[in-house]
């Protein structure tokens, strides 16, 4: 007697197996090595250090000084020493060079004109643009986290558009991308407006790793969900991001 065949789970039921599973509520991911793939994705502890440390010696040399200049240039001997570190130990150099001309490009910025607001105008430039982009891919239906995992996942992926389950779900992983670049705008543009140096540094600090690693996590829980094998299950090497 052949058996009946199951339903297929509803988005709600896959994401609360996903998350039953991954052991979020524990901390602890048992299926798949989470922790390393997110710790990976954002550059591993050093590249975690490198992205915190210089807005960090910003914060509290301004604070201290006032100085506008101190400031802005000891960060960005911050990063170059962190260059230095990456060439000594042959290690991949790219993202901490990107990350010291960045600095180096701001810091300019903020001695020229005076300001040290100036220092996060690119910061606050990029967010704009990726919440653009973001919200563009929604309003034409062409979430763009849908695209991207198409072109990583291949296959499995290949016709999320023409799947209910699956567009809704990569609909929904962009809109919380979408959100986030919304909620730093929010924040960030008032403070640049009041010329609040200060606060801008610690609304990066805040903004910057430990949101992207939320909105990172649940993006991996959206997938999963309706994706069960795809390749980002598999041990392997993790995708990073500087």
């Amino acid at each position: 007697m052949m058996s009946e065949q199951q339903p297929d789970p509803t988005f709600k039921e896959a994401m609360a197996d996903a998350l039953r599973k991954s052991r979020v509520a524990n901390g602890v991911a048992d299926d798949a090595p989470l922790g390393a793939a997110l710790l990976g994705s954002m550059g591993g502890i050093r590249g975690i250090i490198e992205s915190v440390l210089p807005t960090l010696v910003f914060l509290v040399l301004h604070l201290v000084t006032g100085n506008v200049f101190i400031s802005t240039v000891i960060p960005v001997g911050v990063a170059l020493l962190f260059v230095i570190a990456r060439v000594a130990t042959k290690s991949p150099a790219s993202p901490a060079i990107t990350g010291a001309v960045i600095l180096g490009v701001t810091a300019v910025l903020a001695i020229v004109t005076n300001r040290a607001e100036n220092n996060f105008v690119p910061g606050i430039i990029l967010n704009s643009v990726f919440f653009v982009v973001m919200l563009v891919s929604l309003l034409l239906r062409r979430p763009l986290v849908g695209v991207l995992v198409a072109l990583l996942v291949g296959a499995p992926a290949e016709h999320w558009r023409e799947t209910p389950r699956q567009f809704r779900a990569l609909t929904l992983a962009t809109v919380v991308w979408t959100a986030m670049f919304a909620l730093r705008l929010a924040i960030e543009l008032p403070l640049y407006l009041a010329s609040n140096a200060s606060g801008l540094a610690i609304a990066k600090l805040v903004l910057g790793v430990p949101l992207y690693a939320v909105v990172l996590l649940l993006t991996w829980l959206i997938i999963r969900a309706v994706f069960p094998q795809a390749p980002a299950d598999v041990e392997g090497e993790s995708p990073k991001v500087s």
